[in-house]
């Protein structure tokens, strides 16, 4: 029976599990675990016990699962098999994979088949040590991805390699159709690829407790020498062609219309700021307007203001346009009187008491204005032309001796009374 003092990994970072040589260990035996590992304690062939980093005296109270069968044992060590393997936990990196064939791809446009070489790198990593070694080590002395790790008669490389191969053969040309990805622009979409890739076959892996943190395609081989594949180069060629005739068009026709839509735009604004001007210049024509009847509306109540303070003080129309022409009158005989008195020309008379007169007939058409709307009376101008040519007649009549200043008072009179 081997008595071991110290047991610890001595294995390298590329191995996946590795198994002490040392075996049926007493119980006072060290036990070492690093960071990154697990130790799985076995006995009579059973996983009893696993241990995570730190150093640790294998005694009964250390493992509780055969405590009691070590108590037994004579002097402290065990009278049964015991062995202790060590997990690495740390990601694998860069582990590469290759199909062992040719992955057959039919374009989905012409129908042509081609195909197609794949191979790329992955990230591996233990997730669940228990289940690793009940089902994929064994009784081996440990395990590896490349089948030189620590001279191990079998490696993760041979037995997954048959299971990536055919999820890579199954999938790729799935992918890369459902992706709608061009063949000839498959590099662009290597990323999304390998993502679907992965997403397929992880769960192998998972039934072994191992895992895929990071799966790579990174090479499609195309098949350049094969006569398909220079004709679907060809095809390709002729429909990039096309599209790009049927882009250009479609960006001269967007051209056009938004010319176009410009277009309507400008001759749009040019109506918009001539219906602009034209509203402008109506409404400061109505404003104008409003000016003006509001002015004459003014000077309209500012007369009847006038009359009915008149009318309130007892001065009718008729009262008004008689004291004007009275004072016109007046104004007449001031002016004959200005001519040279009695001695004066009856022509001077004449124009003097025209003056006046024609003032007064002004007077009268302005006070009639006013006075209308207020007693319902207005005068013609026609009454006083008949009145100043009659006045004239009569002053001339005087001149020449044929009526005295008695009797051309007296008609005067009886003329202006005919008017009133």
């Amino acid at each position: 029976m081997a008595i071991a003092e110290i047991i610890k990994y001595e294995g390298d970072n590329s191995t996946f599990v590795w198994k002490h040589p040392c075996e049926d260990f007493n119980s006072l035996t060290q036990l070492i675990v690093h960071e990154s590992q697990e130790a799985i304690f076995f006995m009579n062939g059973q996983a009893l016990d696993l241990f995570g980093p730190g150093r640790y005296t294998l005694e009964t109270q250390n493992i509780p699962i055969v405590g009691k069968i070590l108590n037994r044992a004579t002097g402290g060590e065990s009278p049964f098999h015991c062995e202790v393997y060590f997990i690495n936990k740390t990601v694998q990196m860069a582990l590469r994979w290759g199909t062992d064939s040719k992955v057959r791809y039919i374009d989905p446009d012409s129908g042509i088949p081609i195909e197609l070489g794949a191979s790329g790198e992955m990230n591996l990593a233990v997730s669940d040590s228990r289940k690793l070694l009940v089902k994929l080590v064994g009784t081996m002395k440990g395990i590896a991805w490349e089948e030189q790790g620590m001279g191990f008669t079998k490696s993760l490389q041979n037995s997954f390699r048959p299971f990536v191969a055919t999820a890579v053969k199954s999938n790729l040309s799935q992918a890369i159709k459902a992706g709608e990805f061009d063949i000839f622009e498959i590099d662009e979409h290597l990323e999304e690829i390998s993502k679907v890739l992965r997403d397929k076959m992880i769960g192998g892996f998972e039934e072994y407790g191992l895992t895929i943190p990071q799966f790579y395609l990174t090479t499609v081989v195309l098949p350049e020498g094969d006569p398909n594949f220079k004709r679907l180069r060809e095809l390709h060629a002729i429909s990039l062609q096309t599209r790009m005739i049927k882009a250009e068009a479609t960006v001269r026709t967007a051209q056009q219309q938004a010319e176009a839509q410009v277009a309507v735009a400008a001759r749009q604004a040019e109506m918009e700021r001539q219906t602009t001007q034209t509203e402008i210049a109506k409404r400061e024509a109505e404003r104008k307007i409003i000016e003006a009847q509001a002015e004459a509306e003014a000077h309209r109540q500012k007369g009847f203001a006038h009359a009915e303070v008149m009318q309130a003080q007892g001065v009718t129309e008729k009262d008004y346009i008689a004291e004007r022409v009275q004072e016109a009158y007046a104004e007449g005989l001031g002016q004959m009187g200005a001519n040279g008195g009695g001695g004066s020309s009856a022509m001077g008379d004449i124009v003097g008491l025209g003056v006046g007169l024609k003032a007064a007939g002004i007077m009268a058409g302005q006070v009639g204005g006013i006075f209308d709307g207020i007693d319902g009376k207005s005068k013609s101008a026609d009454d006083m032309s008949t009145f100043e040519a009659k006045v004239k007649k009569l002053s001339m009549m005087k001149d020449a001796g044929l009526i005295d200043e008695g009797e051309f008072a007296e008609l005067k009179a009886k003329l202006l009374s005919e008017i009133l």
